[in-house]
């Protein structure tokens, strides 16, 4: 039987922990994952584009799980009341191939997106900043305002979006979620930057575009790229890689050097792997002086990371339904007997 967990499921899983406590255990199941990277069979995540969008599939296993992720960015589906993105996946168990776990991961993949961020801003930010700003205020730059005030004490956000209703729908939401969030509204990137320590830039337009220009980046900042992830799609000037004095860090670095703003430089262009900064084999800033770059496509051990948490969750509080996704047979050599349901009629006679 496989454990279906529907997104009914996930948001009593959140409304009864809450959005803190599940930032913060994502963070956890983030960290112990990437502490042992090499453990995982790895690869770069295949997908099908077209001219309005892209589908993808995401998958990682280690010895004893499997897991992958089905995700679409199609930036023009809210015309027709849709989602930009949305996702589901599976876990199964590697000796037996069963799949064990059936989830929605629309609802998921953005907290374990925003806490993926606030993971490496432990490591990449100043430990003083208490100013964000947020570029791109669509569906998931709420769970990055509330990860980065609730989990690092992030104080103000500056909030832009080319789209004003984005950012109306955004500034109410966080004045519910979030009351004590200094919330400001800016009238361009470049107001909304100014002074920031942490710029977070989550736009999703799949084009090569410069939201960020060398001119608005200061000492000290931290840049957390969220919404460059697929071939084609960037949001940063490529001076501000090749500014001195910056360094930029990748989840896994053969699918970032297609995907993210690596697209822009040459092979022999130097980043850092993250899970080296977790597993304690590289440093993560130097010093306040530092720019620092987290250059985040969405790698697929995040998602297994996130449902194994759902997972837990699920039992921790009884949620999910079960479901027969595959056969089970009295005789398992016997497919065609279970499917004319030979096994029930004779058992009926």
């Amino acid at each position: 039987m496989t454990t279906l967990l529907t997104t009914h499921d996930v948001a009593k899983i959140v409304a009864t922990h809450g959005l803190p406590h599940m930032f913060e255990r994502m963070v956890d199941y983030l960290e112990a994952d990437f502490a042992r990277w090499n453990d995982f069979d790895k690869t770069a995540r295949t997908a099908a584009h077209s001219d309005v969008g892209v589908i993808e599939l995401m998958p990682v296993a280690d010895d004893k799980e499997y897991s992958f992720k089905f995700v679409n960015g199609h930036p023009g589906n809210t015309q027709f009341g849709l989602s930009t993105v949305m996702a589901f996946g599976a876990l199964a168990d590697v000796g037996t191939g069963m799949p064990t776990v059936l989830s929605e991961l629309t609802m998921t993949t953005a907290i374990r997106t925003a806490a993926t961020s606030v993971m490496a801003a432990k490591q990449l930010a100043r430990k003083d900043a208490k100013s964000m700003a947020l570029i791109g205020n669509g569906a998931q730059s709420e769970f990055q305002a509330l990860a980065f005030h609730q989990l690092l004490g992030i104080e103000e956000v500056r909030l832009f979006d080319v789209d004003p209703d984005a950012t109306n729908k955004l500034a109410a939401n966080l004045a519910v979620a979030a009351p004590s969030l200094r919330v400001i509204r800016s009238a361009n990137t470049a107001e909304a930057v100014r002074g920031a320590d942490i710029v977070t830039t989550v736009t999703a337009d799949k084009t090569n575009a410069t939201i960020l220009s060398l001119g608005m980046i200061e000492p000290g900042m931290h840049i957390n790229c969220v919404g460059g992830d697929c071939p084609g799609k960037t949001e940063l000037d490529p001076a501000i890689l090749l500014r001195p004095n910056t360094r930029t860090f990748v989840e896994f670095e053969p699918q970032s050097r297609v995907e993210g703003e690596l697209q822009h430089m040459d092979e022999t262009f130097s980043v850092t792997e993250f899970w080296q900064v977790v597993a304690k084999l590289a440093g993560g800033r130097a010093n306040d002086n530092e720019v620092t770059i987290f250059d985040s496509v969405g790698f697929a051990l995040e998602d297994y990371s996130a449902l194994r948490l759902m997972r837990d969750c699920a039992l921790e509080l009884k949620l999910g339904s079960h479901t027969d996704l595959v056969p089970v047979m009295e005789d398992p050599k016997d497919l065609f007997g279970h499917l004319i349901g030979r096994k029930t009629a004779q058992k009926a006679a």
